[in-house]
């Protein structure tokens, strides 16, 4: 049984359990120029007025994610931000009441699964966006228990054994830098060690009868092993045997123990669905597309088989009888995307997320066979959805003719004779990917009149591992002129306004905001840099224990701050922020462990004595992403009036009391 996916994840310099970050170095230097864009804008809509809502209006939406039904399917868990704080809820599968299992107003908690022959429950917990989850068991009367206590440590849920009698957990108390293996009694929690990691490889997926463990071996972003080992013998297999660079990655072990289900890309540029016979070791084909298969998984006793696969910015949610390979039929849905499909263990019912642009998360139900019913509406009652805008996929032809994707953004309001102004927009990661998925925040921002463009530049995922590999060795350089494409591109379309273009971007998307201000001084007209990498010197000597079995990856991908740091400094925006000359806002948790807070609090600092303005917020209470409603109200608020102040001219709204301290002293270089 795969754990629910807990967190809303959506910027990230770098994701344990699936490496994001495919960096190199060289010394940024100036870009050819470009042929011009070549990409036709999209089919436009009618201009319309829309009218204009208040950030506490679309933070008022709310958000749900993950599902998992109780033992008589009776009853669906799942997470939601209700009450301003991620808390855990359960409700009827008929609709009614939502139950809180927790309730907390200042901790995120996550729902993790019910257990498989009652009500209790698993949770997830950290302390202020720390990382460091722990896991805990809340029984049917409310009494919360820790099952990993201890500080500095971090948990995660493997899943439950098919029986429901025990379940396994990993853990890194032992040895900060490695995940081991633990096999919990679901009844009594006493627990064994059943896989001691010396090897350093990462714990990836168990079989449901305990005996197999598959590893991940991550020697490059582009190049990583699966390792399967028999727990009772220690007998391990490397069953991804390839030449050059490529992509393995466990997905599931078939119910009745005998295969496992992986993706590979290293017969062809995408992804494909494949399994392995842990007796024979003979491999199969499953599953291939023209795009991606990022996920796959089981139904309890292995009756069905999902599928999602990323297609152009998209997910689609396949599933398949597991015997005849046949597609089985999903319900027609109002416009929008299946996503995260979750199948009860009688295999008789199913659940999912719908989501489109104007459509944040809704769970639904399915009975196989029968109408899906609607559980949640997630989006405000105040917001007219009629408002809000459609995304579309756009693409141009960079300065040296690469293809760039990209999704775009149009404001209902933007004409050739009332032009907009507008904003690039850069994912983290990198290998990271803009998708149509539903965004509180640019839909905020379009329905104030920005046009955006979520540029997926060379080296984002989902468009062939060649598009992935093609930032490999030039980190500040052909990654970031893509940026400056995507800023032609914008100034050809006939509604946006040359002059007023901007760039914002989370984690190395913040990082590439401060490059483009630093690098390429005078192509955009403001930033805005949320919890980016100004010193990546810094950074890689401060990266968390538990992410060493990547360390060799980063360095290969970014740089060794040993051997390399030369070249790092050169890449590194805070070096050269003597460049920088344009308004920039910076948006930072003070207790982010992937991108610490001097990174911020430095290139604030630095980019202060310029003589331009800067603006800085720092929340106490968050990590690497901003969780807690009254945070994004205050932070997407202000980040609007920055905009506003320095691409429209409106002038700027009274002081608020959040926090904005900067540092007094300069960084020494």
């Amino acid at each position: 049984m795969k754990p629910l996916r807990r967190r809303p994840l959506s910027i990230a310099i770098a994701l344990p359990f699936a490496l994001s970050l495919a960096l190199a170095a060289c010394q940024p230097a100036a870009g050819p120029e470009a042929p011009a864009p070549t990409a036709a804008a999209p089919v436009a809509e009618v201009a319309r007025p829309a009218k204009q809502y208040v950030i506490e209006d679309f933070i008022e939406s709310t958000g749900v994610s993950g599902a998992s039904f109780n033992a008589d399917e009776s009853r669906i868990l799942f997470s939601s931000n209700k009450a301003g704080v991620w808390n855990v809820y359960s409700m009827p599968v008929a609709g009614g009441e939502w139950t809180p299992v927790t309730e907390s107003t200042t901790d995120n908690s996550w729902g993790v699964a019910y257990f498989p022959a009652d009500d209790r429950v698993l949770i997830a917990r950290d302390d202020d966006g720390d990382e460091l989850d722990h896991l805990f068991v809340i029984a049917a009367d409310g009494s919360e228990k820790d099952l990993t206590p201890g500080k500095g440590l971090k948990a995660d849920f493997l899943g439950f054994t098919h029986d429901g009698g025990a379940f396994h957990v990993i853990s890194n108390e032992r040895d900060p830098r490695f995940f081991d293996v633990y096999r919990y009694d679901a009844t009594s929690y006493e627990r064994e060690l059943v896989y001691k990691n010396e090897a350093g490889f990462e714990p990836a997926e168990i079989s449901g009868d305990g005996r197999w463990l598959a590893l991940a071996e991550t020697h490059t972003t582009n190049d990583s092993d699966v390792h399967v080992v028999e727990l009772a013998t220690g007998k391990s297999t490397k069953i991804s045997q390839h030449e050059g660079q490529a992509n393995f990655n466990a997905q599931a072990f078939s119910p009745d123990g005998q295969w496992l289900y992986y993706t590979a890309n290293d017969q062809g540029e995408f992804a494909e669905l494949r399994r392995v016979n842990l007796a024979s070791g003979a491999h199969e084909p499953v599953r291939k597309a023209d795009w991606d298969i990022s996920d796959a998984f089981f139904s309890h006793n292995g009756k069905y088989l999902g599928i999602a696969t990323s297609v152009d910015g998209s997910t689609e949610v396949t599933l398949l009888d597991a015997a005849s390979g046949a597609e089985v039929p999903l319900p027609a849905l109002p416009a929008g995307e299946i996503r995260n499909l979750r199948i009860a263990r009688s295999e008789n019912r199913l659940a999912f997320y719908l989501n489109g642009d104007r459509q944040p998360n809704d769970l639904y139900v399915l009975d196989i066979g029968g109408e899906p019913k609607q559980l949640t509406t997630s989006l405000n009652p105040a917001i007219d959805p009629a408002d809000l805008v459609d995304s579309s996929v756009v693409r141009f032809k960079s300065f040296d003719g690469m293809e760039i994707p990209n999704i775009l953004w149009k404001p209902h309001q933007a004409t050739a004779d009332a032009k907009a102004p507008a904003l690039v927009w850069v994912h983290g990661g990198p290998g990271g990917q803009t998708t149509r998925a539903h965004s509180a925040l640019i839909q905020y921002l379009a329905n104030h009149g920005y046009v955006v463009l979520g540029i997926n530049n060379r080296g984002s995922s989902g468009y062939g591992k060649t598009f992935f590999a093609a930032d490999d060795g030039k980190h500040g350089r052909e990654p970031l002129w893509d940026t400056i494409e995507a800023k032609k591109y914008l100034q050809s379309l006939d509604y946006v306004d040359d002059d007023r273009i901007g760039i914002v971007g989370g984690s190395y998307g913040g990082y590439m905001v401060l490059s483009a201000l630093a690098f390429k001084p005078g192509e955009f007209k403001v930033g805005v840099d949320i919890f980016g990498v100004s010193n990546w010197v810094r950074t890689l000597e401060s990266i968390p224990p538990y992410w060493e079995s990547f360390r060799e990856a980063l360095y290969q991908e970014i740089g060794n701050p040993e051997t390399q740091r030369d070249f790092l400094v050169e890449t590194s925006p805070l070096f050269h922020a003597d460049k920088i000359n344009v308004p920039l806002m910076v948006l930072q948790g003070a207790n982010d462990p992937r991108v610490i807070k001097p990174e911020s609090d430095e290139i604030v600092a630095a980019v202060q004595k310029n003589g331009v303005p800067v603006e800085y917020v720092v929340f106490d209470d968050e990590g690497h992403g901003f969780t807690k409603k009254k945070n994004q109200i205050e932070g997407y608020g202000r980040m609007l009036a920055f905009l506003d102040q320095h691409l429209k001219g409106v002038p700027a709204p009274a002081a608020t009391p959040a926090e904005a301290a900067a540092p007094t002293e300069a960084p020494a270089e």
